[in-house]
């Protein structure tokens, strides 16, 4: 018999991974999110779960499973919301893990209840992420295992987010604009665009009270995706950079 035919079926293998996981020390609750928790995923999919915990969660305890992959420390991915994880291969599976702790959870959601929230930066993330993430996390993920509460969308930080986030799109512009253009610095102006439209792309949604949880479909659900245009048109010319900077600034102002 080959190997395929030992391997687990799609619901076997998600119980299996959310009872070995809800297992561990400290942990008080597992969930999927991405793709596979909104019906929007592929066979290609990876799967995105997460691990609650409260108190001293030690990555140790999810290394001796012996999953292959990397598991990482607490903070190791930066810190902040998103302060950890690990990239496992389980039963011929992608499956991605994220720490999320509860005390730092729940303050969030406080938080953005009240309209506050803060940014912080995240490798492979443009514009970086809000801090209200893990609260869109809770709205989004199926809870496999404990239990969580599911917010709705709070009206003040519908108020709140989108002029942070429209200030921060202004403001990268400008800075395009005085630093890179008169150069004639055409990958810069670039960055700085693609930077621009997913924050003002995080303004829209947030305008919306639609949650967002990473960046892969964001211009396509602000409907931003002109946006490519504009940049496959860019020409190392001051003249050309600073139209194309223009261009821009009137496609987000028309944006939501």
């Amino acid at each position: 018999m080959t190997d395929d035919m030992f391997r687990m079926t799609d619901d076997t293998f998600l119980d299996d991974v959310a009872e070995r996981l809800a297992a561990l020390p400290a942990v008080h609750a597992v969930t999927l999110g991405g793709s596979r928790a909104q019906g929007t995923h592929t066979p290609e999919s990876d799967w995105d779960l997460a691990l609650y915990y409260r108190g001293g969660f030690d990555p140790a305890t999810l290394r001796a499973v012996g999953w292959e992959g990397e598991v990482s420390e607490l903070g190791e991915w930066g810190g902040g919301v998103f302060n950890g994880g690990a990239w496992l291969t389980v039963d011929g599976r992608r499956v991605d893990i994220h720490y999320r702790d509860l005390e730092v959870v729940e303050h969030e959601l406080a938080e953005s209840r009240l309209g506050r929230f803060h940014w912080e930066p995240l490798m492979f993330h443009l514009a970086g992420i809000p801090s209200y993430l893990v609260v869109a996390e809770l709205a989004l993920n199926q809870v496999l295992r404990g239990t969580l509460p599911r917010p709705e969308y709070p009206g003040a930080l519908r108020e709140a987010a989108p002029p942070v986030w429209r200030g921060r799109a202004a403001l990268t512009l400008r800075y395009a604009s005085a630093a890179y253009v008169g150069r004639g610095q055409a990958t810069e102006v670039a960055g700085a665009l693609a930077t621009a439209a997913v924050q003002t792309a995080h303004a829209v949604l947030a305008a919306r009270g639609e949650w967002v949880t990473n960046e892969k479909r964001l211009l396509q659900r602000a409907d931003l995706r002109a946006i490519d245009t504009i940049v496959a048109g860019l020409r190392p010319e001051p003249t050309a950079l600073a139209e194309a900077i223009a261009t821009a600034e009137a496609l987000f102002e028309a944006a939501g």
